[in-house]
């Protein structure tokens, strides 16, 4: 029986796999991109059903059925597979001359990449890029002159020329230069002050590298922190030296009267090096609040001594700890025979015992940790083992267990500085204050190994913590989640009974701060002469008659110098007492009288004409908002820091982020923002995040070593800026402003 055939219509396949009608113009059809249409044929068999015919046998497969397309793939393994037998017979009659294959795999197509082959070398660009690498890096400058080197940059590219070292080296020079004044003009442009922080490395060759980075909140509200000067000093341990790579950064970055505070090292930190530079600030750059902000330690620094003191007063059970398990890590049988001990003893421990790095203080308290874990294989290995004679006992086990307790305590409290972005000045409080509470607390345990390690721990932390409880304390009142509430609560639990002595000293510590910066947000003594002088005009007769002006100009004048006058009467009336804060609350009101003696009624009549018979002016409120003026004169207005310290506290959020929330309340609190950017931007730490545990001053290598001052300084400047992205992001802000 035959069967019917339906005619069909070949039509040409589209980029999207769907048919063309017939009413299509031939010259809108696209050609399919892949290699199988040179072997198949679309055809419409029904509505909406099209199917892909084989050009050899004629044998049809499914394409596309309504809105589901079959895709090509079983198309492509028709013909490469070999399954089409009109295709496979053709092949083993003629074969493959190439390859004798009989199968004719479609080819695969690929892109072009023509644009990228006629890029035309460029041998300057090849240079600069040579010297970010190198300076990113932290390659030698002789990297230029290693054959090896030589010969694979000549494989790259045949048309590059190798530099010379000095070439490099004035290029790596000129990266720094213009990335310097990239800086330098966004620091310009800072609306507050700069902190630094001062690092001092070493070299076999006695000379001393201070490292000075600045930090800073810029417009935006971002938090920056950058190495500004590496400065060589022939004789680190003199006095002069450091306030002489001091007075190079100031000069160098145009900082002089915007130096906020200057954190160092706790061992610079004597009586002679505190007075020197007290007294060139107090030349060079006024220093806030009497320079209670100037100098402070690096908190990395006092944490990494408590923790050495720590492991030094428990020295010989940690030895011994550490001796065991390197017993265990230096052999492959001992340490096969620790793990199926600890299968046996079926401990659930997941850590794994290793050797510390005795120069970082981390290190060996993650191995005591992972030790005291595995204490019960340690104490069995004995008996497996018989030349393991150095087991600890369970007296050493207890005592390293307590160890690591305060261990864990400075841990946590210095695992803020080595996060991803660096915190602001109001996260350091709370890790301070935890740590003064808890060596408090446990320096007057009736535990005497607990008493015995912590008092002198206390006593050390003691001299940081009075040095910096008033700066710490400032910064978190900046917090709104926080305020004064956190530096009540936690001083009545460290303080006790005394806790309110201190609390006051923190409170007229921060109102007189603010009333700094409220006296430089006043025009100078000129401006107001001036505009005195000018608000009086003489009279005929040689007298002097007060200027006269509309009521609402002349109520829109008086308004800030009111609201000043009554924020200094505030804080006066609020922190002092007698009879001395009523004086000096007259003595600014008579200022007011300046512009206040005029009565109203006389300004009223000399603009109102006589004949006209209405007493009101305008639309009548004017009146009212005189009468406003009037009665609100001698009331006291609050000042910012008071209204932000009445507001109800923000919730304690994790994400919370104080400096955007500073950013949208600027404009609330004008003066107090620009002292919270400057208090939450002070540094407490002088090191880089991969050297906060360490227990040994950094050391410069003798390559860096042998290299000149200005270069050095240039290769580990231009460093930090291309790294860190400090560069780009002042150009990409600087650009924003210009467009702008």
């Amino acid at each position: 029986m035959e069967t019917a055939m339906i005619p069909v219509t070949p039509i040409t396949p589209t980029d999207n796999n769907e048919p063309l009608s017939s009413e299509v113009q031939p010259n809108k059809r696209r050609r399919k991109k892949s290699i199988v249409w040179d072997h198949f044929t679309v055809e419409t068999v029904g509505d909406g059903c099209i199917r892909a015919c084989c050009n050899q046998c004629k044998k049809s497969f499914a394409y596309i059925t309504g809105s589901k397309l079959a895709g090509t793939s079983h198309l492509k393994r028709h013909i490469a597979l070999g399954i089409c037998p009109v295709s496979r017979q053709q092949n083993q009659l003629t074969p493959d001359s190439k390859t004798g294959h009989a199968t004719d795999e479609p080819k695969r197509r690929y892109r072009t990449t023509s644009g990228f082959a006629n890029i035309p070398f460029n041998q300057e660009r090849c240079n600069h890029e040579l010297a970010k690498m190198i300076i990113m890096h932290d390659y030698p400058l002789h990297i230029v002159e290693h054959p090896g080197f030589i010969d694979f940059a000549r494989t790259l590219q045949p048309q590059f020329n190798m530099v010379s070292f000095n070439t490099i080296q004035g290029d790596c020079v000129d990266i720094y230069l213009k990335e310097k004044q990239s800086l330098l003009n966004f620091i310009s442009e800072l609306p507050g002050r700069v902190s630094l922080t001062l690092d001092l490395w070493i070299s076999n060759q006695t000379v001393g590298y201070f490292f000075l980075t600045g930090q800073f909140i810029d417009t935006e509200w971002n938090l920056h922190r950058c190495l500004l000067n590496v400065v060589m000093v022939p004789s680190p341990d003199s006095d002069s030296a450091l306030q002489q790579a001091v007075v190079s950064c100031l000069s160098d970055w145009h900082l002089e009267n915007r130096l906020f505070t200057l954190t160092l090292d706790q061992s610079f930190l004597n009586e002679n090096v505190n007075g020197n530079l007290r007294a060139l600030f107090s030349v060079r750059n006024p220093y806030m609040l009497h320079g209670q902000l100037l100098v402070g330690n690096c908190f990395a620094h006092v944490i990494s001594l408590l923790a050495q003191e720590a492991l030094w007063s428990v020295g010989e059970t940690v030895k011994k700890i550490r001796e065991s398990v390197k017993f265990v890590k230096t052999s492959d049988t001992h340490e096969e025979t620790f793990f199926h001990l600890k299968e046996q003893l079926k401990v659930p421990s997941m850590k794994d015992i290793f050797i510390d790095d005795q120069t970082k203080w981390n290190t060996t308290y993650d191995m005591l940790v992972a030790a005291c874990e595995l204490k019960q294989v340690f104490l069995c290995l004995e008996n497996s083992i018989p030349d393991y004679k150095i087991a600890p006992s369970m007296d050493d086990w207890k005592q390293v267990e307590i160890l690591c307790t305060y261990l864990k305590l400075f841990f946590d409290a210095v695992s803020i500085l080595i996060a991803p972005t660096y915190p602001t000045a109001s996260s350091f409080y709370h890790e301070v204050s935890k740590v003064q509470l808890e060596l408090t607390h446990a320096a007057m345990s009736n535990d005497a190994f607990i008493s015995n390690l912590t008092k002198p721990l206390k006593e050390k932390f003691d001299r940081y913590w009075s040095d910096c409880f008033l700066v710490l304390a400032i910064a978190v009142v900046m917090d709104p989640r926080f305020k004064m509430k956190l530096v009540e609560f936690s001083f009545s639990r460290i303080y006790g009974e005394e806790a309110g002595m201190w609390i006051k000293i923190v409170d007229d510590g921060i109102h007189e701060l603010y009333l700094e910066y409220t006296a430089e947000a006043l025009p100078p003594p000129e401006t107001f002469v001036e505009e005195l002088n000018e608000s009086i005009i003489p009279e005929g007769n040689g007298g002097i008659i007060p200027k006269t002006e509309p009521p609402e100009e002349a109520y829109l004048q008086e308004g800030p110098l009111e609201e000043v006058a009554d924020q200094v009467s505030h804080h006066e009336v609020a922190h002092q007492e007698g009879s001395y804060h009523q004086v000096g609350h007259q003595e600014v009101s008579n200022q007011e009288v300046v512009h206040q003696e005029i009565p109203y009624q006389e300004v009223a009549s000399q603009e109102v004409p006589s004949h006209d018979p209405l007493i009101s002016v305008g639309d009548g409120l004017s009146d009212f908002e005189v009468y406003i003026s009037e009665i609100g004169g001698g009331q006291q207005m609050k000042s910012e820091l008071d209204q932000y310290l009445e507001e109800s506290l923000l919730p304690r959020v994790q994400d919370f982020d104080i400096l955007s929330w500073w950013k949208l309340n600027k404009t609330k609190y004008p003066i107090l923002s620009r002292m919270a950017s400057d208090i939450l931007s002070i540094p407490f730490c002088t090191v880089a995040h991969d050297s906060v545990f360490d227990t040994e001053r950094k050391k410069m290598n003798n390559y860096r070593s042998s290299l000149r001052p200005v270069t050095l300084e240039a290769l580990l400047c231009a460093k930090d800026w291309l790294q860190y992205g400090a560069s780009e992001s002042c150009n990409a802000t600087m650009k924003m402003e210009y467009c702008v």
